[in-house]
């Protein structure tokens, strides 16, 4: 048995009705409910509520009548949001809840996923919206959140909302149900980066630190991968890092599509937990379409990696800025840090005679984490290609040998 509930999110005053028959349901499978109204009209729900609308204006620092009397939607949203998701955290860090779901159209959906970037991997959410299939990229972030089609508004019970309400419910208890990962373990798990262009080398790594008992989970540099990576670092998932891939950092310079923002490359480092990086990848910035290029960047060296993915060279001074980037992140770690350089290459089309062999732009890259670095002896260069297997070996020794020392 456990003292845990599912969490219902929602607008209550405009969508009552609904989220009442939510509640019913998910009632009747056997579980408990916490409810948490984010609607700012003065319209009461026929169930109680836990946390009532004022609550959650409160906590994001103002009160539901001075909404009420702004009359401004995308304000209310922003505020009932942040308010929603502060709960959220509370009930999270106190061990309350086991799921939670939301429903409903634009506003309901965007606070009902707010409010869900606060709950950590493996606790179930859902969301049962009308904007479920449209592109929610940046509202679901990283999170393992589940999007639902309602097919019709949430506006008003009637046969096909009612059958799929029901299978919401069914599917959070279910979820619920299941085996918890009661936060993720961080015994034994490793954080690796990987690309198309790198994949011989986390391959490779990825059987060897096998052999020797670790989990390894891989991330997908695409910017959404190496965002989620850095947030499970921050959530505790890992033991160490194998940074192979860190070209979002190149994208994030040049306004590439894989971009994972700035913070990329700070969680481990801040958190003190050992690493090893490479620069997997740093020799391209990735855009869509060919005719999605940037006006600036046409005459460059481009390469068509698939129809709808463009890779452009970088050339030796945006190396030496990336450089620069990393020394300085390395630097500010707090654990053991290396970092790892293949002379050779840093990706499958950056070897001797490929597309984007260029040994004078990534020796640009390699002098301007020298030059940087306050110390010399965290940088291990290797007369390899970044895909060699006895690279791989290296960088799974470097791995092993700062686990150790941490």
């Amino acid at each position: 048995m456990t003292d845990k509930s599912i969490l219902i999110i929602g607008c209550f005053d405009t969508k009552g009705e609904a989220f009442s028959y939510l509640r019913e349901c998910i009632t009747n499978l056997g579980e408990t409910v916490i409810t948490m109204d984010t609607g700012v009209l003065a319209a009461l729900p026929a169930f109680p509520v836990d946390f009532t609308a004022a609550e959650v204006a409160a906590e994001a620092g103002t009160t539901i009548e001075a909404l009420r009397t702004r009359r401004d939607r995308g304000y209310a949203m922003d505020i009932m949001g942040r308010g929603a998701a502060s709960i959220v955290r509370n009930l999270v860090e106190s061990g309350k809840i086991k799921g939670a779901i939301g429903m409903g159209g634009g506003g309901g959906t965007y606070i009902a996923l707010s409010a869900m970037q606060e709950i950590p991997l493996g606790i179930p959410k859902l969301c049962l919206s009308t904007l479920a299939t449209k592109d929610l990229t940046r509202q679901v972030g990283h999170k393992d959140i589940t999007l639902m089609p309602s097919i019709v508004d949430v506006a008003g019970l009637n046969s096909i909302l009612r059958l799929l309400i029901t299978q919401a419910a069914g599917a959070i208890c279910a979820m619920a149900a299941s085996a918890q990962l009661a936060g993720v373990s961080a015994k034994g798990s490793i954080a690796v980066s990987m690309f198309g262009n790198t994949t011989p080398c986390v391959d490779q790594c990825t059987a060897l630190l096998r052999e020797k008992g670790y989990e390894v989970l891989a991330f997908h540099a695409n910017g959404v991968g190496g965002k989620a990576m850095e947030a499970l670092i921050r959530e505790g998932c890992f033991e160490a890092v194998l940074d192979i891939t860190t070209t979002e950092l190149a994208d994030n310079l040049c306004n590439g599509i894989c971009s994972a923002g700035s913070a990329r490359l700070t969680a481990a480092g801040e958190l003190g937990i050992p690493q090893i990086i490479a620069p997997g990848c740093l020799d391209m910035v990735n855009f869509g379409h060919l005719d999605t290029v940037p006006e600036k960047y046409k005459q460059r060296k481009l390469y068509s990696w698939a129809p709808d993915v463009t890779l452009m060279r970088t050339n030796a001074e945006e190396n030496a800025a990336l450089g620069k980037e990393l020394a300085e992140k390395i630097n500010a770690a707090a654990g053991q840090t290396r970092f790892v350089f293949p002379l050779r290459g840093i990706s499958q089309v950056d070897s001797e005679g490929g597309i984007f062999h260029d040994s004078e732009a990534d020796f640009a890259l390699l002098e301007s984490v020298e030059q940087h670095i306050d110390a010399k002896e965290r940088i291990v260069k290797c007369d390899m290609h970044i895909n060699d297997l006895a690279f791989a070996e290296v960088l799974v020794a470097q791995l092993l040998a700062v686990l150790k020392q941490q």
